[in-house]
């Protein structure tokens, strides 16, 4: 019995990575089936979040295993192993443990802390219990850390490391403003229905928006949310089909999309429909990267705005003719030398550089000597990625970013919203990939270190409970053992002695099982210490041996434990 788990998170891959990864529901339950169905797996579990997916697994091999659940993560993930391989992690028995142990204190999410982590941690365990995949091992693990999540959570100060996905989402929506503050009297639009979509509505309704509209595919799950946050707060809500989200969307300053759905839910011009229809204005695409201001009456477009020239007919010396310079381009920039003859070139280089070159020198040179210049004058530009020049760059105009009209918060793997959202006028767009950037720098409580001392003393301790339970078969068998010897041993005095009464015959026999107990007591107690102890594996192996106990005696009580806990549900 080992554990061996396999996957990808948002620490090992990219965000595109993991979003071409990203798995279905009908794709986790034909993981789980296929996983148990191979041949080194006997036990199955997939937890599958917004930014990890991890396959694990009770198996009897481990390169085996290795190699049976990385290609069933790639047949299943859809993407090929060759490209998925670079981003795998493999935690094996004790360092698989503490990694789960690890996640379920929030230890390894995204933002440090947040506690959503332990229902996607006991969904996951609900769903391979439903399956029957999860045997004594995967229950005993993952209910093991569900009380060790908890155990970090109300013991220590981990909440205030970090929050939610949902908050800390909406913190960078806020850009450092309160998020009460920033949220208060806006209205709402959630799309979908899920645990995350629930934890997004109940949030902004605590933030004291004025509204909040949830869409979902299926119609009553979305009743039963805006049931539930009717009951628990004062904010007005109200269930739509997704077919209204494109109208619901010209009505809200902030929508929250997570969904399963396997394509985009809102695309780019969706979006700047959706802020046109809000502020009758036109809605463009910025460079990338570079916000571009709202257009105003009053107000003058600075991208419009000719640069004045910088360097036209002010550079002493030049070998370059100034005049046939276009655009205002300084003469010691790329654009004014761009079709230049190699002399001409090597002439404007030098000159850069603050030497001086003969014309006629320069003009003195054989083709082979062009062609070495420009070789060189090539790799000085790959090198450098420009031209040498002395000139200090041009003050670059900054445009202030104007307050968005509509505010965009994605938290589907993969995305809900399309990514080029980000680059119309108008919008703020933050997603898993934007989320991760800002979390990487994020800062680390003090009760980070007590949290890992937790999660260090129970791998320690559930790594002994399982060395020990791994003896107790043996030590089954062996009482079996003994019991049968007792009972063959009386049943041989009563055929000697056949005028025993029954009291005589019962004090026999008491006597008998009192004095096999206390010969196998201390032995049994001690060898079940001595296994939960690191390396005590082989005690059942030499308890089997000394005893001379039936192998497939000690099999047969092991598949009974192992049905009853896979058979039992939730606890």
């Amino acid at each position: 019995m080992s554990l061996l788990v396999v996957g990808l998170s948002h620490r090992s891959a990219p965000v595109s990575v993991l979003e071409r990864a990203a798995l279905g529901v009908d794709a986790q339950i034909k993981l789980l089936q296929d996983t148990v169905a191979a041949e080194p797996a006997t036990e199955a579990a997939v937890l599958a979040t917004c930014n990890r997916i991890e396959l694990y697994a009770d198996v009897d091999k481990f390169h085996a295993g290795v190699a049976e659940l990385s290609t069933l993560l790639a047949q299943h993930s859809g993407v090929g192993l060759d490209e998925l391989t670079p981003y795998l992690y493999v935690h094996y028995e004790d360092r698989a443990v503490h990694h789960l142990f690890s996640v379920a204190c929030g230890l390894d999410s995204m933002v440090v802390g947040e506690g959503q982590i332990l229902g996607q941690i006991k969904d996951s365990l609900a769903k391979a219990q439903e399956l029957h995949s999860a045997g004594r091992l995967l229950n005993d693990l993952f209910q093991q850390a569900l009380r060790v999540g908890k155990r970090a959570h109300s013991e220590t100060g981990i909440d205030r490391a970090g929050q939610s996905l949902v908050t800390f989402g909406l913190e960078q929506l806020a850009e450092g403003a309160d998020v009460t503050a920033w949220a208060r009297g806006k209205k709402a639009l959630v799309i979908g229905a899920g645990s995350m979509s629930s934890l997004a509505a109940a949030t902004l309704a605590r933030a004291g928006v004025a509204e909040i509209v949830i869409a979902n595919r299926t119609q009553d799950r979305a009743e039963r949310l805006v049931e539930i946050l009717t009951d628990g707060t004062d904010v007005p809500a109200r269930a739509v089909p997704m077919e209204s989200v494109p109208v619901e969307l010209t009505r809200a300053d902030v929508a929250v999309s997570c969904t399963g759905a396997t394509g985009l839910v809102l695309a780019a011009e969706e979006v700047a429909a959706a802020v046109e229809g809000r502020t009758g204005q036109p809605v463009a695409f910025t460079e990338a990267g570079t916000p571009a201001p709202r257009a105003a009456a009053d107000s003058t477009d600075v991208r419009q705005t000719p640069l004045p020239p910088t360097g036209v007919g002010t550079d002493e010396n030049c070998p370059l003719d100034v005049a046939a310079v276009q655009g205002g381009f300084s003469v010691l920039g790329e654009a004014a030398v761009a079709g230049m003859d190699a002399a001409t070139l090597e002439q404007h280089a030098a000159w850069a550089a603050g030497s001086a070159v003969d014309r006629r020198e320069a003009a003195r040179r054989s083709p082979e000597a062009d062609a070495e210049l420009i070789t060189a004058l090539a790799a000085t530009a790959a090198t450098v990625g420009r031209i040498p020049e002395r000139r200090k760059p041009e003050p670059v105009i900054e445009v202030p970013r104007p307050t968005p009209a509509l505010s965009l918060l994605d938290l589907a793997m993969p995305r809900d919203i399309d990514a080029a959202a980000h680059r119309l006028t108008g919008v703020r767009l933050v997603d898993i990939e934007s989320l991760a950037e800002a979390s990487a720098d994020a800062p680390m409580a003090a009760d980070v270190d007590q949290v890992r001392r937790i999660v260090s003393d129970e791998v320690a301790a559930f790594g002994a409970a399982l060395r020990a339970a791994h003896i107790t078969p043996t030590v089954v068998a062996l009482r079996a053992m003994a019991a049968d010897v007792v009972a063959n041993e009386i049943a041989r005095l009563e055929g000697r002695l056949p005028g025993l009464d029954d009291k005589h015959r019962g004090e026999i026999t008491q006597t008998v099982r009192r004095v096999v107990d206390k010969l196998l007591h201390a032995p049994t107690v001690r060898v079940k210490q001595l296994a939960a102890e690191p390396g005590g594996a082989g005690y059942a192996d030499a308890l089997r041996t000394l005893f001379d106990l039936d192998q497939e005696t000690v099999a047969s009580v092991s598949r009974a434990e192992d049905s009853t806990e896979k058979n039992r549900g939730p606890r």
